[in-house]
């Protein structure tokens, strides 16, 4: 089962990438993607790499898919929002899931949790990360926990999708867009007032103070909706966790056609905000038999020759022979979350 869904969300994303326009409304196919022939850090499809910055990942333990012993909990919630897409902004009802980790007690006040704030892809739900049947997210969770390889954490995962169901592909970027005033008008607050977070209130304030508990991260056009996290609510999230997919805050496909221009943004973005590297991590994931690979390369490349992207705050990890697909997200979050939270903080 988790092998067909996979393997129809590779073929659907490849569709899309044919078949949609650029936001400047000019109808554009990008070039035929390469597939790089990676021989060692360093060399990566003609460009030169920082071995610094650029991560080979290993892996997830098998053992980590199994059934845990010490199980957490994943619970549905409905939250008051709005469809930003309209003009009116009409009142609508969405849907999301929260993973709770083993032992999370809701009378317990005094022990608090970093939060992963988790985007799925094109054609998803808002429960497709957390179906058993489709991902492994939730065990690995639970072992990764189990095992100390993290701090326990809750991870919420949520739809940029008004109906949580799949739409057509210019929909999606359409929706996908605007979903970072969602997170942080409505969804944050929901869930920082109802689970025990590092956020003493979910005041502008309060969250703004968190930051450094916080991260958002997302698969394909998730990874495209985790690059505007980082553009419209730097102040809310420190860590950021784009997963097969590159920013197009300059256009569709922004990071192949314009990645000089988008790292411009970016950059422009951390100092207009009064940032400075030390305020940001980001942990990009991209697999070398990615259809995604060249768009997500480009802007990395271009971003790896700018000073404010350093070993301390941007972190390249490839798959070799990774896939558009769950297996690769799990491999990624593995590491990710690692990094982020765990007892070695390599980014911090």
């Amino acid at each position: 089962m988790k092998q067909w869904i996979v393997t129809g969300l590779t073929v659907l994303v490849l569709l899309g990438l044919t078949a949609c326009s650029r936001a400047d409304g000019m109808d554009q196919t990008p070039p035929e993607q390469t597939t790089p022939a990676v021989e060692a850090a360093g060399d990566m499809n003609g460009a030169v790499v920082s071995q610094e910055q650029t991560e080979y990942i290993s892996a997830v333990p098998e053992g980590y898919f199994a059934p845990c012993d010490h199980a957490g909990q994943v619970v549905e919630i409905t939250y008051d929002s709005r469809d930003y897409t309209a003009a009116s902004e009409p009142a609508i009802q969405k849907t999301a899931y929260v993973y709770l980790p083993p032992g999370y007690d809701e009378a317990d006040e005094d022990t608090r949790y970093d939060i992963l704030y988790l985007m799925h892809g094109w054609t998803m739900t808002a429960g497709d990360f957390f179906d058993t049947a489709q991902s492994g997210i939730v065990p690995m969770l639970d072992h990764m926990i189990e095992n100390g390889d993290i701090p326990p954490m809750i991870v919420v995962c949520a739809t940029f999708d008004a109906q949580n169901q799949s739409q057509g592909f210019s929909r999606s970027v359409e929706e996908l867009s605007v979903f970072h005033r969602d997170l942080r008008e409505n969804l944050i607050p929901y869930v920082e007032s109802r689970y025990h977070t590092y956020a003493d209130d979910v005041t502008g304030e309060g969250l703004q103070a968190s930051r450094e508990h916080r991260a958002f991260g997302g698969f394909s056009l998730g990874a495209v909706t985790t690059w505007y996290q980082f553009i419209y609510n730097l102040d809310y999230i420190k860590y950021f966790v784009p997963m097969s997919g590159d920013c197009w805050i300059m256009g569709t496909y922004g990071g192949l056609y314009q990645p000089v221009e988008t790292v411009d943004y970016l950059e422009q973005v951390v100092a207009d905000g009064g940032w400075d590297g030390d305020d940001f991590c980001i942990y990009q994931g991209i697999g070398t038999d990615d259809p995604i690979w060249d768009q997500t390369d480009s802007q990395i490349q271009e971003m790896l020759g700018r000073d404010l992207f350093t070993a301390e705050n941007l972190h390249y990890a490839i798959i070799q022979g990774g896939r558009h697909d769950i297996d690769a997200c799990e491999r990624y979050l593995y590491h990710a979350l690692q990094t982020f939270f765990g007892s070695e903080e390599e980014v911090r």
